[in-house]
């Protein structure tokens, strides 16, 4: 199968795995002392522990999980507020799956639908809008939510239904953009970062050079990286590669995919939807300038913030994190899923009490996934 099985060839694997380790020692990389590498996409995170590449690869290397799970740095607030629009007797709420099972203050989206409430899971914003043509008479709202991987589509659907005039049809918006948190961890003194894996399908869209600053203010080697196992051992060979020269670039190995400068076509449906908002809160990482996007005035009639009077058109709620859940911690590669001292205890896919045991991209979701009892004992 092109483009999958030439990219978990076992002897290539073998191959990189060694390469790294001759580079990490010759960095004299230890378990002691070891070379922090942030993947900042929690599909990479998912990667990373589906083929065993942490237990794999040269000790004095360690994968530090990054804030790349849109459903995971969602705060409370923003939950608690999408529950609020589906519960409103006009309103079908559409949203992707993985944002059902998130838990907010009360309750998640999916015991929101058990309840009552009228809550359909779609595959696409385009399915949103066929079922606001198909029901006239009620608020069809899209939970607009991802980087900018899945901002183009929603770009794209606010777009068709302005040309419709389909005024039944809204986006509660939560896009949130890459670079601004990267710049806030590494702002942050206590953070012990000396490279970045780039997440691949983000820079699909806005290509590699968004991350200049990575390399040109912080000195920091960044990779953008494919999702196979050879994709990410080449990504960390190229990081160790730099830090071995005493360089710091923005590489691309994932060129099979991501064009340097990104899809022009999706980067102008953004720019004629979105703006970006003056600041956005994130999970474990609080209010961030200029990471998220609101609908531009030309648009408004799409906002769902506007149109039902919540979210930032009134004001930001504060709601808590809740007791004892340590997402914020991990999701900003503070502390690994198993020092949480909920992680397979209180908090199991079962009885989730954060969004990354439940999300797809979770890194609590990964470590459960592929290790699971063994994993919540070590």
């Amino acid at each position: 199968m092109k483009f999958a099985s030439e990219f978990r060839d076992p002897k290539l694997a073998r191959a990189l795995l060694q390469a790294i380790a001759e580079k990490a020692d010759a960095i004299g990389a230890t378990r002691e002392k070891p070379i922090h590498i942030m993947e900042i996409c929690g599909g990479h995170t998912h990667s990373i522990f589906r083929y065993g590449l942490d237990k794999l690869i040269h000790e004095g290397v360690e994968f530090i999980h990054g804030p790349g799970c849109p459903v995971c740095v969602l705060p409370r607030a923003r939950v608690d507020e999408c529950i609020e629009l589906a519960e409103r007797p006009e309103v079908i709420f559409t949203t992707f799956g993985d944002a059902m099972r998130v838990p907010g203050s009360t309750k998640s989206l999916i015991q929101a639908k058990a309840d009552g409430a009228d809550i359909r899971m779609v595959y696409s914003p385009l399915d949103a809008l066929e079922i606001a043509r198909r029901n006239p008479d009620r608020e069809v709202v899209f939970f607009g939510l991802g980087f900018e991987t899945t901002t183009p589509s929603t770009a794209l659907a606010i777009q068709q239904a302005a040309r419709e005039g389909l005024a039944n049809f809204s986006v509660f918006c939560n896009h949130i953009t890459v670079p601004e948190p990267i710049k806030a961890l590494l702002d942050d003194p206590y953070m012990m970062l000396d490279g970045f894996i780039g997440p691949g399908h983000v820079s699909m869209v806005i290509g590699i050079h968004p991350y200049d600053f990575i390399a040109q203010d912080y000195g920091k080697p960044i990779v953008v990286a494919g999702f196979e196992p050879t994709d990410l051992l080449q990504s960390v060979l190229m990081v160790l590669t730099q830090i071995e020269a005493g360089q710091a670039r923005v590489e691309n190995q994932y060129g099979r995919v991501v064009p340097e400068h990104g899809n022009s076509v999706s980067i102008a449906a953004i720019n004629d939807v979105y703006e970006k908002r003056p600041s956005f809160e994130w999970r474990g990482l609080g209010e961030i300038d200029a990471s998220g996007m609101r609908i531009r005035d030309a648009y408004r009639a799409y906002d769902a913030e506007e149109k039902f009077g919540i979210g930032y058109a009134v004001g930001r709620r504060e709601v808590p994190e809740v007791e004892g859940c340590a997402c914020g911690q991990v999701m900003t590669g503070r502390i690994k899923p198993t020092q949480c001292p909920q992680f397979g205890k209180g908090c199991t896919p079962e009885t989730a009490l954060g969004a990354l045991m439940v999300s797809s991209e979770g890194a609590c979701a990964a470590y459960w996934q592929y290790g699971g009892a063994r994993t919540a004992a070590e």
